[in-house]
């Protein structure tokens, strides 16, 4: 008799074990009654005039992205490092460009002054300036009341907006974010 590897032993076992395995599922499968198995819900119409419902208008990923990259551009024209950040309705980051040499901390800044600026449908300057008499927005979790975020509306309502963050000033990231609102306009 010839002596086979431990390889070999291991491989043959395995091929196997697999093969009762798979008869033993056929087996138990063949053998099970179909009469007992209930039917499958039929699909749930929904009223789409129901008042339960609410609907929501907000960008597609592709125009957050353009979005974006216009917002980066910008920047980058003007010789700054960035980054950029898109957030929807509800806060919810959707696009987030860090720029070739944007700081550690840009990404998070452009993400929390778009947060800030669809929160109160306004530009991030303007919400800043706010402080004076509302010290405590700045205790608001995910907010940051520094120039750089810009709301993108329609027909007066936030939908979204943009955050920039990593230029050497606030109104230069506010700027860049303004550029990527005009974007969408394209």
């Amino acid at each position: 008799m010839k002596k086979t590897s431990v390889r070999t032993r291991v491989l043959t076992g395995s091929v196997a074990a697999a093969a009762i395995a798979a008869a033993t599922v056929g087996a138990v499968s063949a053998s099970a009654e179909t009469t007992d198995t209930p039917a499958a819900p039929a699909a749930v119409k929904v009223d789409t005039q129901n008042k339960n419902l609410a609907q929501s208008t907000g960008l597609t990923i592709d125009a957050a992205t353009r979005a974006a990259q216009a917002a980066l551009d910008t920047a980058t024209k003007a010789g700054q490092h960035v980054s950029v950040a898109v957030v929807d309705r509800d806060g919810v980051t959707r696009v987030l460009l860090k720029g070739d040499g944007a700081g550690p901390q840009a990404p998070e800044s452009a993400e929390r002054k778009a947060f800030t600026a669809v929160s109160w449908n306004a530009p991030t300057s303007e919400l800043a300036k706010r402080l004076a008499q509302a010290p405590n927005l700045k205790d608001i979790p995910g907010t940051l009341f520094l120039a750089g975020g810009a709301p993108v509306q329609s027909k007066g309502a936030p939908v979204a907006a943009i955050g920039v963050a990593g230029a050497p000033s606030g109104d230069l990231d506010e700027q860049f974010a303004q550029a990527g609102v005009a974007a969408l306009a394209k």
